[in-house]
């Protein structure tokens, strides 16, 4: 069924909100009259597996508080963002950059400001870009009506060795990081600069608990690219699992981390 065949009659649902649909950016909260008319065009009759897809439809992220912010994040990122507070559990690796959601505000200015004459960005893309950045760690750290996610992170030792700021800005980050691995459903790891396996780029997992588990990494062209693919989300955790033998252990972390604070 193409999509023209799907929303055909149905009203205020078009081809390009239905790919939005899809796409997990925004939701039928707005009529969900719509979404019980496709699922019947769709095949499911289930009583009770209607119902499920109601509920979840209901209790699914608004678009609201991301849509200021979508101009200025790269292709595929919204969605990704869209999913990342409704997460149970965020696996993340970074080698060279502290992993965004353990960054201060003044750390994530400052990296931003640097990259700013390169990507040619405004003053009002990084007043924004911060503005999300701090949205999204507060969405996941201190989520209303829900546990926080469980977060497991491994972070190269080039991402602490490169100084972005001053050396308040980098001694109030490493500070922070150790704050955050104080919180039990926290684990924050180094992995030192030495022999043994290391992933060559960057990536998240999200799980998702009944939903499809979402892996996402960068790319070179500024973009982001997410797959929920078991092939590619088992292909990514392993990736990670194999570097959790290799980094320091979380008290090790915590050592190092405080050692670079007196540096």
């Amino acid at each position: 069924m193409t999509r023209r065949e799907a929303v055909r009659g149905l009203k205020d649902l078009s081809e390009a909100t239905l790919s939005r649909i899809e796409n997990g950016e925004i939701n039928f909260r707005r009529n969900v009259g719509n979404l019980r008319t496709l699922l019947k065009r769709y095949g499911v009759h289930d009583p009770e597996l209607v119902a499920q897809f109601v509920e979840l439809n209901r209790d699914s992220p608004g678009e609201d508080w991301l849509t200021q912010y979508r101009s200025v994040m790269p292709t595929g990122m919204p969605h990704f963002v869209g999913l990342e507070a409704e997460a149970v559990a965020i696996t993340a690796y970074h080698p060279t950059l502290v992993y965004g959601l353990l960054q201060t505000e003044r750390y994530a200015k400052a990296l931003l400001e640097c990259h700013r004459p390169v990507e040619d960005t405004t003053a009002d893309s990084v007043k924004r870009n911060l503005e999300l950045r701090m949205l999204r760690k507060n969405r996941v750290f201190r989520p209303e009506g829900r546990d926080p996610a469980r977060v497991r992170v491994i972070l190269g030792e080039t991402a602490l060795r490169i100084p972005y700021g001053d050396e308040d800005v980098m001694r109030e980050q490493y500070q922070e990081i150790i704050k955050l691995t104080q919180g039990d459903h926290v684990s924050i790891q180094l992995l030192p600069n030495r022999r043994g396996y290391r992933s060559n780029n960057d990536f998240t997992i999200l799980n998702l608990g009944d939903l499809p588990a979402r892996v996402q990494t960068d790319n070179a062209w500024g973009a982001v690219s997410t797959s929920d693919k078991p092939r590619e989300v088992d292909r990514f955790t392993r990736r990670f699992d194999a570097m959790v033998g290799v980094a320091l252990g979380v008290e090790e972390t915590i050592e190092f981390l405080q050692d670079l604070t007196k540096g």
